[in-house]
């Protein structure tokens, strides 16, 4: 491929160059590099000539600016990066989303994009059999941008079934409509009821258990209280794998109450649906086949690209019927190919990116069982960190036990240990958390987040995370263990 021109002239040719700086910035070597050079916003503005200026750069500044754009990058393709739900991304997947980048194109009709259209309509294939809805067309689904838009798709399709003319008439005329989701459920669902018009103060958090996962007993308290407020209920949402804990909610007698109460069940699975593909954890996510709709993203524990997000529904033609809006020059009905190829209709957006294709040529280059087996991997791992920490001193889990692949813990220093764990002594363990995490980040060595969890009432902890890519090992694990020991030492 020719390169672009720079206005002297002369062919530029970037992207053939692109791989071979790649290279020469070690991108491809995880291990020889730091997980993150960090530097303050304002030393990094200095350091990088970021202003745009009404003069084209030069050849040699484009690749100056890629050159520092991956030094001063956090590098999350690291063994050592587990400070997000996500990591480094699946080679194959990586591939596929050059590809669809090349090509430029939406997702919207078979019109713009005949392979990427069979493609995502194969992934939603494979998806639905793996939850264990109907096939097509008793069953659909869709990609979108991120996990928050796919749990707003639920929160759209629930509205629909249950007051259709809310498309044509919108919200004013009907009661008041109330959702549910744990005290631990993603805050999407709040941002789903501000933007659909609900209401935050309409969504009702039910509390949970000492694992993290929503009481059953708790749902139908909050349910009743709705109904005692005049709200009507509609919606509820549970979670397999919770943001923080990665705690899975008891699927079977949420249904049971959705079923009695006639309410839509929803399954946030943004984090714990990978383990879906594993024989031996997806027992986890027992119940999910009784859900109304679930959302997943291969793009966190998976390591599709970002973003790599499915929606999938039960119900035929629900999703169109809920969103479709009929635009003549896009989705005309007098086509010379089968229109229902045509997906757009059925969206939120108009254009949309080819995301499908990442996970679909990851499927296709390992197969379900090389999908499978990087599941495992990145869960034995999880349990081999769990084990080595479990009795160390210094190392406090949080809970006795985690079900999915994050493991939450704090760490106390010699100094600390044996004191009578007051308060003040709680506070200064929450402070000496963010010391460790400062020391991690400016060394480069290591990245880990910490968070509170202001409904268990507990400060800051570590959330260690394990991804399939790049896939874990046992020695990874035990250099988090020891890098952390070793940042605390003076503390």
């Amino acid at each position: 491929m020719e390169g672009s021109r720079s206005s002297d002239g002369t062919t530029v040719g970037l992207l053939a160059r692109l791989l071979d700086i790649l290279r020469e910035e070690n991108v491809f070597d995880s291990d020889s590099e730091p997980v993150i050079r960090f530097v303050q916003p304002e030393q990094l503005r200095g350091r990088m000539s970021v202003d745009l200026t009404e003069e084209p750069a030069t050849r040699e500044d484009i690749e100056t600016a890629i050159r520092q754009t991956i030094r001063y990058s956090v590098r999350t393709f690291s063994p050592h990066f587990h400070n997000q739900l996500y990591a480094g991304v699946d080679e194959y997947g990586l591939l596929g989303s050059w590809l669809t980048d090349v090509f430029n194109t939406s997702q919207y009709t078979y019109e713009v994009a005949p392979v990427f259209t069979l493609m995502e309509r194969l992934v939603i294939e494979r998806s639905l059999e793996l939850i264990g809805y109907p096939p097509l067309p008793d069953g659909d689904g869709i990609l979108c941008p991120g996990g928050s838009i796919s749990n707003m798709y639920g929160m759209v399709l629930a509205r629909f079934r249950k007051f259709p003319d809310t498309k044509r008439t919108g919200i004013a005329g009907l009661p008041p409509l109330a959702c549910f989701t744990s005290e631990a459920g993603h805050y999407s669902i709040g941002k789903g009821a501000h933007w659909l018009g609900l209401g935050t103060d309409h969504v009702y958090k039910v509390k949970t258990d000492e694992a993290g996962r929503m009481r059953p007993d708790e749902l139908r308290a909050a349910v009743r209280e709705a109904r005692a407020r005049g709200h009507e209920p509609f919606f509820v949402n549970a979670t397999c794998g919770t943001t923080v804990l990665c705690s899975f909610d008891p699927l079977p007698e949420i249904a049971a109450i959705c079923r009695e109460e006639d309410l839509w069940l929803h399954v946030d699975a943004c984090l714990g649906g990978t383990l879906l593909l594993s024989d031996k954890y997806r027992s986890r996510l027992t119940g999910i086949e009784l859900s109304d709709s679930v959302a997943w993203n291969p793009h966190k524990m998976l390591g599709a690209p970002f973003q790599c997000s499915l929606f999938l529904a039960k119900g035929r033609n629900l999703l169109h019927e809920a969103n479709c809006a009929g635009a003549k020059y896009l989705f005309q009905q007098d086509k010379h190919y089968d229109v229902s190829w045509d997906t757009g209709d059925k969206s939120l957006q108009c254009g949309r990116k080819i995301d499908a294709a990442k996970l679909w040529l990851m499927w296709k280059a390992r197969g379900t069982k090389g999908l499978r087996e990087s599941v495992d991997r990145a869960m034995s791992a999880t349990e081999y960190f769990f084990a080595r920490i479990e009795h160390r001193d210094g190392f406090r889990l949080v809970l006795p036990r985690y079900e999915g692949c994050n493991v939450c813990f704090w760490y106390v220093p010699k100094s600390m240990r044996g004191q009578p764990e007051t308060r003040d002594w709680w506070d200064k363990l929450y402070r000496i958390t963010t010391k460790i995490k400062e020391r991690m980040m400016l060394e480069g060595s290591l990245m880990i987040g910490y968070t509170p969890l202001s409904y268990k009432n507990h400060g800051n902890f570590f959330r260690m995370v394990v991804t399939c890519q790049p896939p874990p090992t046992e020695a990874s694990m035990d250099y988090a263990i020891e890098k952390i020991e070793q940042f605390a030492e003076d503390l």
